[in-house]
């Protein structure tokens, strides 16, 4: 198998079902783990996203601050990803903000993906990716200049025991980052890090 992202061959295992890639420094699930496109959707069918939420709210204020902040109602915004409950749309919505959403299961309007935007935001969507090349090379495409992309996901690092780590226990996860992983990207699509954390990563676009 090779690496989903950057195309290496992939040979060291990190477990039984993943491997470790010595290029981009990702971890890949073996393809042959990945549910089919019916049981991906019942899965998330089963997460209890409310709008209302408070908890829910508050898990995605850190990308729903930085649109507020830096970005006016008037800018145009995709919400990548948005699942059973639209979360971020929604709570940006109620702020006047223009932001229409996209979901491959839940909001499976291509027409938005042919549009441009100024930032994209993505919650919990990365590491569902059984194609990253092609999903970010896409989200990039659809990107302004000077526009950024906002992803929330839980980054690997060594220090973690993976075989008991959450993120390893949901068979939806097929693609997990690491540092590193989000640096490859940056350099591969001329991105500019504006913040790398363990839980959120800004990526702007310089040109």
């Amino acid at each position: 198998m090779d690496c989903t992202l950057c195309g290496s061959a992939l040979i060291n295992k990190k477990e039984e079902h993943y491997y470790d890639c010595d290029t981009c420094k990702a971890i890949v699930m073996d393809d042959i783990q990945y549910l089919s496109p019916d049981e991906e959707k019942a899965r998330y069918e089963t997460h209890n996203n409310d709008v209302n939420d408070v908890r829910y709210q508050n898990f995605t204020s850190p990308i729903t601050n930085y649109i507020a902040t830096n970005f006016s109602p008037k800018q145009k915004g995709l919400d990548f990803g948005s699942g059973t409950g639209p979360v971020i749309s929604s709570m940006l919505k109620k702020k006047g903000y223009d932001i229409v959403q996209y979901d491959p299961f839940f909001a499976p309007d291509q027409h938005v993906l042919t549009l441009k935007y100024d930032y994209i935001a993505s919650c919990e969507v990365f590491e569902h990716f059984h194609n990253p090349q092609m999903e970010i090379n896409k989200l990039c495409s659809i990107l302004n200049t000077n526009g950024v992309m906002l992803i929330k996901t839980m980054l690997y690092n060594d220090q973690i025991d993976f075989s008991s780590w959450v993120y390893r226990k949901d068979p939806t996860h097929v693609f997990i980052y690491r540092e590193e992983t989000i640096e490859y990207i940056a350099r591969k699509q001329n991105l500019e890090i504006e913040i790398l954390t363990d839980r959120l990563i800004v990526l702007k676009k310089a040109k």
